[in-house]
C-alpha cells in the first residue's frame, strides 16, 4: 500500500470519527413531569355565616389582593408556554470545521509541497486541518452544551419558585377567606 492510500484511509477513519462524535447539544431535560405533581390551583369557598353572593365576590376580590400582596405571585399573570422556551442549538452543522479545515489543509499542503509530492502533502495538510476543525467542532459542542445546562438549571429554579409562590399564595387568600367567615378547601 502507497503512502497516499495509507493517509487517505488515515483521513477517513478521521472523518468517520468525527461524524459519529457530532451529536448535537442535547435538549433540556423534559420536565412535564412536574405540571403534574404541582398541587391543586382550585380553592373552594363556602359562606358559612350566610354572606350574600355580592359579599362573597367582594371579599374574594379583597382576599385575592391582599394575597398576591403577600405572595408576589398573581394567579391571573400568564406564564411562558414550554412551546415558548429557549433552547440554545449549535448552528453550523456537526462536523462543518472538520471539513472545511480538511479541505483547507489539503490545498495549503498541496501547495506548499514540492511538485513531486503534491499528493502526499495535500494528504498530510488535510490530516492536520482535519484535526484542527474537529477540535474546533468540539469546543463549540461543549459550549453549546454548557449553556443548554446553564438554561435548563436556571427554568427549573424559576419553575421551583412560582410552585412556592403559589402555594403562598393559597396559603394567604385562604386565611384571608378564613377570617371573613368563610369554610375554604
Amino acid at each position: 500500500m502507497t503512502r497516499i492510500a495509507k493517509l487517505a484511509g488515515m483521513v477517513a477513519a478521521l472523518f468517520a470519527g468525527a461524524t459519529l462524535a457530532d451529536e448535537p447539544a442535547a435538549p433540556p431535560p423534559d420536565d412535564s413531569t412536574a405540571a403534574t405533581t404541582t398541587p391543586e390551583s382550585d380553592i373552594y369557598v363556602y359562606p358559612s355565616k350566610g354572606q350574600t353572593e355580592k359579599q362573597l365576590d367582594r371579599d374574594r376580590y379583597e382576599c385575592h389582593n391582599w394575597a398576591v400582596a403577600q405572595s408576589h405571585y398573581n394567579p391571573s399573570n400568564t406564564h411562558l408556554a414550554p412551546h415558548q422556551q429557549v433552547r440554545v442549538v449549535e448552528m453550523p452543522a456537526p462536523g462543518r470545521d472538520t471539513a472545511v479545515g480538511a479541505m483547507t489543509g489539503a490545498v495549503i499542503g498541496g501547495s506548499v509541497a514540492s511538485p513531486r509530492d503534491s499528493g502526499t502533502g495535500a494528504v498530510a495538510g488535510a490530516i492536520v486541518g482535519a484535526m484542527i476543525g474537529a477540535s474546533s467542532d468540539a469546543s463549540r459542542r461543549k459550549a453549546a452544551n454548557q449553556v443548554n445546562t446553564q438554561v435548563s438549571a436556571e427554568e427549573q429554579s424559576e419553575r421551583a419558585r412560582l410552585e412556592r409562590q403559589a402555594a403562598d399564595y393559597r396559603r394567604a387568600i385562604s386565611a384571608c377567606l378564613e377570617g371573613r367567615g368563610y369554610t375554604v378547601k
